[in-house]
């Protein structure tokens, strides 16, 4: 999608207002007038003048904006005089109403990707109506991506690391940086900015840059910084996704600054249950604790989550600034093909199904614990028949 060309869209406007009169009125009078009737239908319709303030419509903004700018034209005044049933010109610029727009109506319509960048109240564009094309308000016109098929696997490749925890959805902020290689939700979408252009200066002074945005359904849009910025911000399910953890998840010393998040442990029951028993060097209790492990072992022998029975402490590590329980599906769902079987009878004859044991060696457990160090384990499940991690879908 290319950027409209100024040049050509000045001289076909300046042809429209060539002394070519229809019904008895240049072009430039037609489109003042056209205007200003939306202006009316909205007044109709809502039974009150458009306000300026971010909390209105974008429409509604718009219109505030023309209102303001025709009553300020004499010759706007003059020739819409005799159409102002509703004494509109006379009653925009009220004091007690909220302050007028910064941005011009350009700005307001860049917010709809629709803005050419003209001042001239003759070269504002028809928008669309507001009940038709709400979606458009914030999100620019989105055209297909032809070369979607480069983009998919980093879609599916996030959404991979987002279950595997290795990236996080967090409600967006405006302080959020926008650039090349970030991720977003938008209007229930993930969105790839997968270009942005020269960084300028916009009207009111402030930075701003055209970006390539693609969607995960395929489409992409060329929107600009601030109108993706805005999206995010109204849509109260917009989100920023993180980049990868960066570092070790795990260290065996923290270093300045990490905030101490618990420990990952890795235990062998004692356990006299038959399935135990005949795979002790297997079966290993995986588990996240914001206590000492010595703490979390405690009672053992009277917990069915530890099979009844004393345990051993074969492998541990430290976590610093991890989300555990984020941390403990992860690696959960690496073993789930062969998490334990097992029902336990607890201190009061209940039968109890504990969650955390897993019939795996102890070396492929440091593997993941290494893979997931180094961000490399986004895909990969366990194979019992191999004894080995593979990627999904290759058992």
């Amino acid at each position: 999608m290319s950027e409209p060309d100024l040049d050509e869209l000045r001289s076909e406007l300046d042809d429209f207002a060539q002394p070519e009169k229809k019904g008895g009125r240049s072009a430039r009078e037609e489109r003042i007038i056209a205007g200003f009737e939306e202006i009316q239908r909205f007044v109709e319709q809502q039974g009150r003048m458009p306000q300026h303030g971010e909390d209105r419509d974008i429409f509604e903004r718009l219109y505030a904006v023309r209102l303001d700018r025709l009553c300020a034209l004499e010759e706007c005044r003059t020739l819409l005089a005799p159409f102002d049933h509703q004494v509109l010109l006379a009653g925009a610029g009220d004091s007690s109403a909220a302050p007028a727009e910064t941005m011009d109506d350009d700005e307001l319509l860049a917010e709809l990707e629709g803005a050419a960048g003209s001042s001239d109240i003759t070269e504002l564009r028809h928008v669309r109506n507001a009940a038709d094309k709400r979606a458009a308000e914030e999100i620019a016109n989105r055209e297909k991506c032809e070369d979607f098929d480069n983009f998919k696997p980093l879609f599916l490749q996030v959404q991979a690391e987002i279950e595997n925890g290795i990236r996080q959805s967090r409600p967006f902020e405006l302080k959020a940086e926008i650039r090349s290689g970030t991720w977003f939700i938008v209007g229930g979408q993930k969105a790839y900015v997968a270009e942005a252009g020269e960084v300028f200066t916009n009207a009111q002074g402030r930075t701003d840059a055209r970006l390539r945005v693609i969607f995960e359904n395929g489409t992409e849009s060329n929107m600009l910084m601030r109108s993706l910025q805005r999206a995010l911000n109204k849509d109260e399910a917009g989100r920023r996704i993180t980049d990868p953890v960066a570092g070790p998840l795990f260290a065996g010393e923290s270093e300045d600054g990490d905030q101490a998040s618990g420990t990952i442990y890795v235990l062998r029951s004692k356990s006299n249950h038959p399935i135990v028993s005949a795979n002790r060097d297997l079966v290993h209790k995986i588990g996240v604790t914001n206590m000492s492990v010595e703490q979390r072992i405690a009672g053992a022998r009277l917990q069915p989550t530890f099979l009844m029975a004393d345990v051993d402490v074969v492998a541990t590590y430290e976590l610093f600034n991890i989300n555990r329980s984020r941390l403990e599906n992860l690696i959960h769902r690496i073993f789930e093909p062969t998490r334990l079987d097992i029902e336990i009878k607890d201190r009061f004859g209940n039968p109890v199904i504990p969650r955390e044991w897993f019939l795996v060696p102890l070396f492929v457990i440091d593997e993941a614990v290494e893979m997931i160090r180094d961000g490399s384990i986004t895909g990969f499940v366990y194979d019992p028949k191999t004894a080995a991690l593979v990627r999904a879908g290759a058992t």
